[in-house]
């Protein structure tokens, strides 16, 4: 039982998460620095958003092996497909005639997925599956190069926004609140799924 509560977490969490992402990227102020990039993949070489997320996950699989000198994390693939598919749905499916004009309804779409997206990553990260790819290279750069946990996730997003930005992805002021803004939604929702965890695990080992 004790795995299917954490599965359902997991799943539960990447829905959220997914969702919140598509809010951000259709708010149209500017995505998170991986979401722009693979935006901007999509509109100069086809495919849809969820498949590039897949791409660059699988690279990045490959290049933390590479940083950390091990063999590569092969199940955080499951990771990664379940959120391109996810993406995909939420794109394609729900917000495909999303069509967002005021400013201040823009605004609004932008912050509430960056809350959505904190809970869900709080959510998720209760099962202890693997992680993404992208958790996991910064995770990769600060091992390697020993340096700070917020200078690993600086260089990770660099690495995205450079090229999201000569692609001409959809860079602006959402892509600054973003990077600054899901740490702190994080540890906002962290301790309530954290929390609620705790109390389904107890639960179940009282009535086994």
């Amino acid at each position: 039982m004790n795995f299917f509560i954490r599965l359902a977490f997991y799943c539960i969490g990447l829905f959220i998460m997914t969702f919140g992402v598509c809010m951000t990227i259709k708010a149209d102020l500017g995505a998170g620095a991986w979401d722009a990039l693979n935006v901007a993949l999509t509109d100069h070489l086809g495919l849809s958003i969820g498949r590039w997320v897949m791409i660059d996950g699988a690279i990045l699989v490959f290049i933390n092996a590479l940083l950390v000198k091990r063999r590569p994390d092969f199940l955080s693939f499951l990771t990664i497909i379940v959120i391109g598919f996810m993406v995909d749905f939420w794109m394609y499916m729900i917000f495909e005639s999303w069509q967002i004009q005021p400013f201040i309804t823009k605004l609004i779409t932008l912050i509430s997925g960056i809350l959505i997206i904190g809970m869900g990553i709080s959510c998720y990260l209760q099962a202890k599956f693997p992680q993404s790819p992208i958790d996991n290279f910064m995770l990769a750069l600060k091992e390697r190069f020993h340096i700070s946990l917020g200078m690993a996730k600086t260089i990770g997003e660099l690495t995205a926004f450079i090229p999201a930005l000569l692609l001409k992805g959809p860079i602006g002021i959402g892509t600054i609140i973003i990077t600054f803004a899901i740490g702190p939604s994080i540890q906002l929702f962290f301790p309530f799924f954290d929390k609620f965890m705790r109390n389904l695990q107890a639960k179940y080992m009282k009535l086994t």
